[in-house]
């Protein structure tokens, strides 16, 4: 105890964020103080803690770290609450902005108050990009879980994910069979597990195990995901609402190889805090 960090609230449709300034706040972190800090009874509570630190390279350093205090790659819900936390910190006066993440350099634009566009770059279908231990790239693999085999989509956007289609994803088993596949032994460093069901060539509903997380009430690279993975096949439409739990997002892919998928949605300020530790 002794030391004290401000951090801001957010949410991207439910997705919650502890965002931290650490251009103009100094401390260590480590994997026991982020697990304390997103406990919900007795923390912060959060699925995600954001840090904002400066960038050698374009405006800004965006890092991830999950709630269970491991840093991940991508994370496009909180994307949108980072471009939104800077511009209200006053930490830059541009509405568009490009940020630095583990996977790459991603695009920021804030469209007013509420909305922010993200391009997330390329989608890569390729095994080795999750990784996913398998050979051939298909566009849907069998994959054994117990006594099922699944037919799941595969695709990294900054960070691995899996696709199910489902009849209907209310139904969908999705902490069961989430967990089990997040943790399957040819995803060797995890992965994010979508259970999607196509409503019409423009909708999506879906649901999504977060690496890390258990289910959560959005995820932004899920939903980039789940429209990639069926935008491949040409079962949905170049524009795509993907319509998750805490809200809807709207996901915008040609189906070009190096094309960028384009995220729109919103992020919201919860509260402002201190902390001691």
């Amino acid at each position: 105890m002794g030391k004290q960090i401000k951090f801001t609230k957010m949410h991207g449709l439910g997705n919650d964020f502890m965002v931290i300034d650490a251009i103009n706040q100094h401390f260590m972190l480590n994997a026991t103080l982020i697990q304390q800090w997103a406990t919900r009874h007795f923390g912060v509570g959060f699925d995600q803690l954001l840090l904002v630190e400066n960038s050698t390279r374009v405006d800004f350093k965006y890092r991830i770290f999950n709630a269970d205090g491991l840093e991940v790659e991508q994370c496009g819900n909180g994307a949108r609450c980072f471009a939104k936390f800077i511009f209200e910190k006053g930490l830059t006066k541009k509405k568009e902005i490009t940020v630095e993440t583990n996977s790459g350099i991603i695009n920021l634009t804030l469209i007013d108050e509420t909305l922010v566009k993200v391009n997330m770059g390329l989608a890569n279908f390729l095994p080795t990009s999750l990784p996913f231990l398998i050979v051939d790239e298909q566009t849907f693999y069998p994959l054994k879980v117990g006594d099922e085999t699944f037919s799941i989509g595969v695709v990294s956007i900054g960070n691995p994910h899996a696709v199910i289609k489902v009849s209907d994803v209310s139904l969908a088993p999705v902490e069961k069979v989430g967990k089990l596949i997040e943790s399957h032994s040819l995803f060797p460093e995890r992965v994010n597990v979508g259970f999607a069901q196509i409503v019409s060539p423009s909708q999506i509903k879906l649901r999504v195990y977060e690496r890390g997380a258990a289910e959560t009430l959005a995820c932004g690279t899920g939903a980039c995901a789940a429209m990639v993975v069926f935008r491949q096949r040409q079962e949905v439409a170049d524009k795509v609402t993907v319509s998750l739990p805490g809200g809807d997002l709207l996901i915008e892919w040609n189906g070009k190889e190096k094309s960028p998928v384009i995220m729109t949605g919103p992020a919201t300020t919860v509260f402002e805090g201190v902390i001691s530790f």
